[in-house]
């Protein structure tokens, strides 16, 4: 990937179109890791919504142990987020060039360590199933942090529910009849969000088939050319201030 493209992906000069690529490259990630992870341990870890309705379940079947498990993975996506916002400013008050690379470099080391470390520890069920958790749902609250930082909240990639409901609406806008088109400030649908909204979607899709065929295919190491696609576009801008 040319130096100058990792730049306008993840430099820290924002632009709409680097976001919007750099979400549907972050959607992509997300769904191939969430999809593996649940081949993996039978567990979804990108979306809170669902942990946390676990937690309710599982509190009123009295299934105490599964109740921590899920209050764990809550816990471990808020300290994801609370580390990317941590590095995030850590940079941006030292005017650093990886002011958004640094929680998706960081990011890589923990997906290539997921990689590494669940084949080793696939042979133990009952270490295997807390440590995927964990850090699964500590790498799904990183991304969705500096997503959410450098976009301004408008894009998110770690779970579809948002995105949905968002791209439900300007359809309902685009299909909206104005009956009559002299009336003011007429529906229109946003085509730009909905070519945002219909990417992250496609995105997220795309990246879930590829993780769960991956997994079968070859086990964990379905994880290494990811780790090396965010870690060869976060190093140009670490390497640029280096220098």
């Amino acid at each position: 990937m040319p130096t100058h493209y990792a730049r306008f992906l993840i430099g820290r000069h924002r632009t709409v179109a680097a976001n919007r690529q750099l979400g549907w490259l972050l959607a992509l990630v997300a769904g191939a890791i969430n999809a593996g992870g649940y081949l993996a341990v039978r567990q979804y870890t990108s979306h809170v919504t669902g942990i946390v309705s676990a937690v309710a379940d599982n509190l009123a079947l009295g299934q105490l142990d599964l109740v921590v498990d899920g209050v764990i993975g809550v816990l471990s996506f808020l300290l994801g987020a609370m580390c990317s916002g941590i590095l995030v400013n850590f940079a941006r008050r030292r005017a650093l060039a990886s002011e958004y690379a640094l929680p998706l470099l960081l990011e890589s080391v923990l997906i290539l360590g997921f990689g590494l470390l669940g084949a080793r520890l696939a042979a133990f069920e009952g270490l295997l199933l807390p440590f995927t958790v964990i850090l699964l749902c500590f790498i799904m609250g990183l991304q969705n942090a500096v997503v959410t930082k450098l976009s301004g909240a408008v894009i998110r990639t770690t779970h579809m529910t948002g995105i949905v409901t968002d791209l439900g609406i300007e359809l309902g806008k685009l299909v909206y009849w104005n009956a009559d088109p002299a009336l003011p400030n007429p529906v229109r649908a946003d085509r730009d969000r909905l070519k945002v909204l219909g990417g992250l979607l496609a995105a997220f899709l795309v990246g879930g088939v590829s993780g769960a065929y991956g997994f079968k295919a070859i086990g964990y190491g379905f994880t290494i050319p990811i780790a090396v696609l965010l870690a060869v576009i976060s190093l140009v801008p670490a390497w640029d201030d280096l220098h």
